[in-house]
């Protein structure tokens, strides 16, 4: 029985994330502001879709693409939103999550040791996944701009065999986002160079002090671009596993042949209900918005109260501040915090090993659960300073 696990699979590392927080399963009275999913129930009009759906009999298999009514919704929602036009028949995919359709992509776009530009600090997922293609991961560290990619950074590290870049905004873990100015710089790079950009922007609809530019809107852009987006964060919808990817239709085809193969489609309850959501879900989205934008007022306002400096994310619903002044590394701060007054973050190190001066704090939690693990979190770092 030698050898039976790939090479691949053996040198990955499991998700920094969940590696931690298997750590804090059974503890009791812990407060837990690590895993980024929204802390609110799927709107009850998106639940009854579902329930109706299952009631009048809809259990069978969809197409392979999804739901010819959800393609549609995707696209009419595109085109009304940000004025982008995708064909619900060779351009639009449904997959389970985002994360399905960005495994799907980086399978379709990458030949063996192509190279994948990743911005860092990163989503966990996005280096092991084009490793598991057969691509390099390339991680561009944005520490020194304010965490923001740079046209200059991004031309540096362009060379020829450079395939594309995972480009994700509102950033996780930072919550940066970016301009229209500040987009069409970087599109102006890729463009010049023929760098695909998977434009991750599953938290569009939390961004707060301005607008959301859609990347394919940007002008000569939408040919070199595959989009994602789902119903995950904005819409409370985590466990209906519930994505989309827009691009070239030779592109969408390549990772439905894919997805053929793997998952075959997503859940027809999931879809109908996601139909639902781009009906009525709208109002819903800014309720939940604006909780969040209150949230993240007090949060950076308490974070650097009591010494932890913090940058203001634009977007999302996660702070990155900086634990340097402790002299303790990510991992050891988020053990001791949890161990000495349970409270739970995530340690940078998880996105992007030179991040050990970070910790993670998503804000999607109830108000008095961020009150009182500010609360705690002071405690702790008057003990450490």
């Amino acid at each position: 029985m030698k050898n039976i696990i790939s090479n691949k699979v053996k040198q990955m590392q499991p998700s920094g994330i969940r590696a931690f927080f298997d750590l804090v399963l059974g503890m009791k009275d812990v407060i837990s502001l690590g895993v980024g999913e929204p802390d609110f129930t799927t709107p009850w009009p998106i639940r009854e879709a579902g329930i109706s759906s299952l009631e009048e009999g809809f259990t069978s298999y969809t197409s392979n693409k999804g739901l010819y009514k959800l393609r549609l919704s995707v696209s009419r929602y595109l085109r009304n939103r940000y004025g982008v036009e995708y064909c619900p028949d060779e351009e639009i995919l449904i997959t389970v999550g985002v994360s399905e359709a960005m495994d799907l992509a980086l399978r379709t776009i990458i030949n063996p040791n192509d190279k994948i530009l990743i911005p860092s600090p990163s989503y966990v997922s996005y280096g092991p996944l084009t490793e598991l293609a057969g691509g390099i991961p390339v991680y561009i560290d944005t520490q020194k701009n304010r965490f923001k990619l740079t046209p200059e950074q991004l031309e540096r590290h362009i060379d020829d065999k450079t395939k594309g870049i995972i480009f994700n905004y509102p950033c996780n873990p930072t919550g940066i986002s970016y301009s229209r100015k500040e987009l069409s710089q970087i599109s102006k790079v890729l463009s010049k160079n023929n760098v695909i950009c998977l434009s991750d922007e599953i938290y569009a609809d939390l961004t707060y002090d301005f607008e959301h530019v859609s990347f394919p809107s940007l002008p000569g852009a939408k040919d070199n671009v595959v989009y994602f987006n789902g119903f995950s964060k904005s819409y409370a919808m985590t466990g209906w596993r519930v994505g989309y990817a827009c691009g070239p239709k030779e592109i969408i085809a390549g990772m439905t042949k894919i997805h053929q193969y793997t998952i075959m489609c997503v859940s027809i309850t999931s879809q109908m209900a996601a139909c639902e959501a781009l009906h009525v879900g709208k109002d819903s989205v800014e309720k939940m918005k604006r909780e969040y934008a209150r949230r993240r007022e007090f949060v950076i306002d308490g974070l650097n109260s009591i010494g932890l400096s913090c940058h203001n994310p634009q977007g999302a619903f996660y702070a990155f501040p900086s634990i340097k002044k402790t002299g303790l590394n990510s991992l050891d701060f988020a053990q001791k915090l949890l161990k000495e007054e349970k409270v739970a973050v995530v340690p940078g190190t998880a996105f992007g090993g030179e991040f050990k001066d970070y910790i993670r704090i998503s804000y999607a939690s109830s108000f008095d659960n961020l009150k009182e693990a500010l609360r705690r979190m002071s405690v702790f770092l008057k003990k450490q300073l």
